[in-house]
């Protein structure tokens, strides 16, 4: 990446960014917010992010047949919007009423949805981490790897992987299985990302991480 003639990878390097994590031997697969809101015409949150999706269902059956675990991120509001605790981050995007109880665009969408034994949880804010139970049962699980993917890259997975690393757990953001409403963004944050909070690997990357461990 080249910003005003510098080349910041190297910039950043010279200054000790962008190390790299320890690989565990016990990963969980974290999916962020796959929700049907990023992909309906017509929602407020419709993003261009198919293409991510399809990776991600790839990964995920990947994950299933090596008895990986695999967690679900959702959102939900209550429908008075001045509820505690997410009042303020309610009233600063609108199009969390995406999220609000009933609404079926909060549901998982197809391609990538729970299945019976994987974990559920359920976050008002844009971590995983914040303000719910998923460090006690990752760490009850044993688990020390978190493969994340997810939407979008600068929001919930971002949010997520650097509450990660301050939970314990190697965060390894799976570039090609994230996304975001422009390429910029994405790109932007995955640099940030890398650089500062986790390691930022591709599917085929992680696919390799996971056949490693048999």
């Amino acid at each position: 990446m080249s910003v005003h003639g510098r080349d910041l990878e190297k910039d950043y390097a010279a200054s000790g960014f962008g190390g790299s994590l320890p690989r565990g031997r016990r990963p969980a697969l974290l999916l962020v917010d796959w929700a049907r809101g990023y992909f309906e015409d017509g929602s407020p949150l419709r993003a261009p992010v198919e293409r991510c999706r399809e990776v991600a269902a790839d990964l995920a059956a990947e994950a299933r047949r090596r008895d990986v675990p695999l967690v679900f991120t959702r959102v939900e509001y209550p429908l008075d919007r001045n509820a505690e605790p997410a009042r303020l981050f309610r009233r600063k995007i609108a199009g969390l009423t995406c999220w609000e109880v009933g609404n079926p665009l909060g549901d998982f969408t197809p391609e990538l949805a729970p299945k019976d034994g994987d974990l559920i949880v359920t976050k008002q804010f844009p971590s995983a981490f914040f303000g719910t139970d998923l460090a006690q049962q990752l760490h009850g699980r044993g688990v020390d790897t978190v493969l994340v993917a997810g939407l979008t890259t600068s929001g919930c997975v971002r949010a997520t992987a650097l509450d990660a690393l301050c939970h314990g757990f190697a965060p390894l953001v799976v570039s090609d299985a994230c996304g975001d409403r422009d390429p910029k963004v994405h790109e932007a944050n995955l640099f940030d990302l890398q650089a500062k909070y986790a390691d930022v690997i591709t599917a085929a990357q992680a696919r390799d991480y996971l056949a490693s461990l048999s």
